[in-house]
């Protein structure tokens, strides 16, 4: 048969295929009125997706993610526009600053060695400077010019001097937790440290950036570490939520650190557990970055991003990373934990919301019998593991292609009625407060379901999802506040500074 013909009879053959699958389809969703149970055999239709703006051609970020030199003394910055003479003092930040260390390359962004950065402001100039911090694993690696020190993303590799059987054996010893402090500044008793999230902190000098003291939580209290966004009280008393791990497996904790030391070398003396609250998998407890507060609540969100224990104990015989051990189990649902700060007992309600992922909470505050929750939601918790430096240092397509596909961070509003028992009704929505769309029903079971109201308008999709929230902390944390701000995602990194008005859902972009 000659070719054009061949073609012919193929667009033929295609174009009946697809009337007689068009006619096939109707004939099925027809049969669904006459037999019962029948649409249970059909295919689920797809579930609807949040459509997000996808740019294309981003600028290539790589420049941001190499190593730097340290800048001990400071010199003056370049000011674009006009800072208030008004405005003195020392903004300090923290972050990772060198990624190699000889021929050795670590693989992800939250591996880098901590860099302390200070800007200081005074009437209207500003000076920089910056110094790495002094930590047992900058200066392990530093004096083996290669990576001794295993991170998140990068496990570390035997030593080549060692016999193949020291190598083979170094296997099979447990992985040590880093004390690269490279997430937070937090205070304590008055004193500044650098904190990640395992067991060490560092206190820090905020005028020199220099490196004063080594601290391991687990010299006063009995956690194996704990986040790096505390909450502070007016009087400086600081909360926190650490895990523990034992021979029954796993809690989490919240902590109390009183306000002010006894003596100038005072760290953490004094600090307590107030409430331990089981995981609902002791093996497979929730990942978590920060928590809630409010004038008498703490509030802890157990997310399906789950820390596989017996993963991340055997990483280093498996030849893993860390970050191998952090799974999302979009299977299970999203739980609140609401506990009195004052007592420390945990609320006996269950409120629960579909699955999702939170890293940083916006504010919480106490209304008509309820907790008001606001938080920066993921609906997809795979970002952790997109962010390495290979993806951060693509360019062209290769750089769209992973923009596109790390999850957007929006922010909602869930409202937790705490008033619950036997006597509540079932299918009821449980919110009273009129200037909330958020929903709060009780099940069967029990359990409070919860859904959460946008705290953005249509088309908010456009500045790439917010993260990173901030508040007029002092005057507004724990209480009802109207405004906040965050950074808008146009790019794989914060693009943009926006005003969010959670009242009227209004936004500004700058």
């Amino acid at each position: 048969m000659p070719p054009a013909r061949r073609n012919m009879l193929a667009k033929i053959l295609l174009s009946a295929a697809s009337l007689l699958l068009a006619h096939l389809q109707h004939f099925l969703l027809a049969l669904m009125q006459f037999i019962p149970g029948f649409k249970n055999y059909l295919p689920s239709p797809p579930k609807e997706q949040t459509l997000c703006h996808r740019p294309r051609g981003l600028q290539c970020i790589s420049p941001l993610v190499q190593s730097v030199e340290e800048t001990p003394e400071p010199i003056p910055a370049k000011i674009k526009g006009h800072i208030p003479k008004w405005i003195n003092g020392n903004l300090l930040r923290n972050g990772p600053g060198k990624f190699e260390f000889g021929n050795d390359k670590f693989n992800h962004w939250f591996d880098g060695m901590a860099l302390l950065h200070q800007f200081q402001l005074t009437h209207g100039t500003v000076t920089y400077r910056s110094r790495f911090l002094q930590s047992s694993s900058y200066l392990a690696n530093s004096q083996h010019n290669r990576i001794v020190a295993s991170e998140f993303g990068t496990l570390a590799m035997p030593d080549p001097c060692k016999s193949i059987f020291g190598r083979f054996l170094s296997r099979f010893e447990p992985p040590q937790p880093s004390d690269n402090a490279s997430v937070n500044y937090v205070l304590y008793k008055g004193d500044y440290y650098v904190s990640n999230e395992n067991i060490f902190m560092h206190k820090v000098d905020p005028e020199t950036l220099e490196t004063k003291e080594k601290v391991d939580w687990s010299k006063f209290i009995a956690v194996n570490g704990a986040t790096a966004h505390p909450h502070y009280e007016s009087d400086g008393t600081t909360y926190n939520m650490g895990n523990s791990y034992g021979k029954h497996g796993s809690s989490y904790n919240i902590i109390r650190v009183p306000p002010q030391g006894s003596s100038p070398g005072d760290t953490l003396e004094g600090a307590q557990v107030l409430c331990s609250i089981p995981p609902r998998d002791r093996a497979k407890p929730s990942y978590y970055h920060s928590f809630g507060m409010t004038e008498n609540y703490i509030i802890f969100i157990e997310q399906p991003l789950r820390l596989n224990l017996l993963k991340i104990i055997t990483s280093k015989l498996c030849g893993k990373a860390i970050f191998d051990g952090i799974n999302w189990e979009p299977q299970h649902n999203t739980y609140f934990h609401v506990v009195n700060k004052h007592t420390g007992e945990a609320l006996p309600g269950q409120w629960c919301s579909k699955p999702f992922v939170t890293f940083h909470q916006i504010n919480a505050f106490e209304e008509r019998g309820c907790v008001v929750l606001d938080l920066c939601c993921q609906d997809d918790g795979t970002s952790l593991a997109l962010y390495t430096l290979q993806n951060l240092r693509r360019s062209g397509e290769g750089l769209d292609q992973v923009y596109a596909a790390i999850p957007r961070a929006f922010p909602r509003r869930f409202v937790l009625p705490l008033d619950v028992d036997s006597d509540t009704p079932v299918g009821k929505n449980l919110n009273p407060l009129p200037h909330s769309l958020a929903r709060a029903v009780k099940e069967a079971d029990g359990k409070v379901w919860c859904t959460h109201e946008n705290l953005h308008p249509e088309g908010f999709e456009k500045v790439g999802g917010l993260e990173f929230p901030q508040i007029n902390y002092s005057h507004y944390n724990g209480r009802r506040y109207r405004y906040f701000y965050g950074c808008g995602f146009g790019h794989l990194v914060g693009d943009s500074l926006i005003k969010v008005d959670v009242e009227t859902k209004d936004f500004k972009v700058s």
